[in-house]
């Protein structure tokens, strides 16, 4: 597992970690000019400006709190400084409901539908029951999609024609769901309406139907945010965490981005937990998120 993630920030450690080290290198003192060169890095490494001010006010005040001098310390204290926060914003699924219903989000493009498959691949491999609801009926290639993750893994696949309601879909899925008495539902939804504000109400839809129909539902609310959009997918999660109460981020495409700095003022800014990374295309490629395990990955430490 760390060798896949160590392998996937591969990007993200050349872009991020390795001018850090380069600038702490050639630094002879901690002195603010040092800190004007890490503020620069971490902005362009998508890591944004509140956060980068947070981060780097907390890594002053340790520094002086241990009355340190060696440039060369500032690395591991900024590393201690970034696992905290993405602690603070990591967390599990919750999957001691049965059936646990987790609504997963998205615009398209961002790995929304692979990720739902990746998942239904890792419950069933958990030895967990799955149902996936094919609710993005806006989109054709989503269901087809869908149906071949669910051979693939082992879950049944509710879904209807392209164009039905997606309401409709969902109260089926969770019907059929009571019925075999599944350990799991996975609802795909739109990931694109012709007008923010039609998807939004869509989504609220969605989910007052999971609502109505099993209580406490959805237990899970996953937004899946393309790590190669930066900042864009820090917004992404501002607007889907005010239409449906997002519980948790999964981010893709870490492996093919030098922009992974991301997830730092996602879990920092929103308190949303990360609770998946994407590391790969394989159908074991995505990982839980575990800052313990992301930070030395991330810093390049513990090399393969």
């Amino acid at each position: 597992m760390f060798k896949k993630l160590w392998q996937g920030l591969t990007k993200t450690r050349q872009g991020f970690v390795d001018r850090i080290k380069a600038v702490v290198g050639s630094s002879t003192a901690i002195d603010d000019q040092l800190f004007e060169e890490l503020e620069e890095i971490l902005i362009t490494a998508d890591v944004g400006v509140d956060t980068t001010i947070n981060l780097l006010d907390r890594v002053r005040a340790e520094v002086r709190a241990r009355r340190l001098f060696d440039p060369q310390d500032v690395i591991g204290v900024l590393q201690e400084q970034i696992q905290q926060m993405l602690a603070e914003g990591s967390g599990e699924l919750d999957l001691t409901k049965k059936p646990t219903v987790i609504l997963v989000v998205g615009v398209n493009g961002t790995g929304k539908t692979t990720t739902i498959g990746k998942l239904a691949h890792r419950f069933r491999q958990d030895g967990l029951s799955v149902i996936i609801a094919a609710a993005d009926t806006f989109r054709a290639a989503a269901i087809e999609q869908l149906q071949a993750w669910g051979q693939r893994a082992g879950a049944d696949v509710v879904h209807h024609q392209a164009g039905s309601d997606p309401a409709a879909v969902v109260f089926d899925a969770l019907a059929a769901a009571r019925a075999r008495r599944a350990d799991a539902v996975i609802i795909d939804t739109a990931g694109r309406l012709h007008t923010q504000r039609n998807l939004m109400e869509e989504l609220k839809k969605v989910r007052r139907v999971v609502a109505r129909e099993v209580p406490d539902a959805p237990h899970e609310v996953l937004l899946v945010v393309d790590a190669t959009t930066g900042q864009n997918g820090l917004q992404q999660a501002r607007l889907f965490g005010e239409a449906v109460q997002v519980s948790g981020i999964v981010l893709t495409k870490l492996d093919g981005t030098a922009k992974g700095g991301i997830v730092i003022p996602i879990a920092a800014e929103l308190g949303l937990p990360v609770k998946f990374v994407g590391v790969g295309e394989g159908v074991n490629d995505l990982q839980p998120f575990i800052a313990a395990e992301f930070v030395p990955a991330l810093f390049g430490d513990h090399k393969l």
